[in-house]
């Protein structure tokens, strides 16, 4: 749940999408390093909703390997397409996801004034719309 509540703010949305979505971690050394939560969204669709690399293990391309996991994972399961969103204030993320060959889709305008309770800064920025972003399995 640590790692989770870093990727978003919000334990009561965590909470909600752990129960209806499949989580999954990367271990090192017996000790939780990463992890993400696939969300079945519609028919042939699913959502990677969080995505988290402990703090200390930031730099070493565990994020690029969990995000290609989660694709093969999709794929695997038979979904047709994967989406991910993230903050317009989370540059880092943006990039990785399309290097990793997610194209963005669309804009939530005021996604994260609207879901939480208190104002999110990255990066300098206030986290305000969430971008959201595709790819074709």
């Amino acid at each position: 749940m640590y790692l989770l509540l870093l990727a978003d703010p919000s334990r009561h949305i965590v909470d909600d999408y752990v129960k209806r979505g499949e989580c999954f971690i990367a271990e090192s050394d017996s000790k939780v390093i990463g992890v993400y939560v696939l969300l079945p969204t519609r028919p042939e669709t699913v959502e990677l909703v969080n995505i988290a690399v402990a703090e200390e293990q930031h730099g070493r391309g565990i994020g690029k390997l969990l995000v290609r996991d989660a694709i093969e994972t999709a794929k695997t399961k038979g979904y047709k397409t994967i989406e991910v969103g993230t903050g317009n204030s989370s540059i880092g993320q943006l990039a990785l996801y399309q290097k990793c060959g997610f194209r963005m889709i669309g804009v939530d305008i005021d996604f994260f004034i609207k879901h939480y309770p208190e104002e999110i800064f990255e990066n300098g920025i206030q986290c305000r719309d969430m971008i959201r972003l595709s790819q074709n399995l």
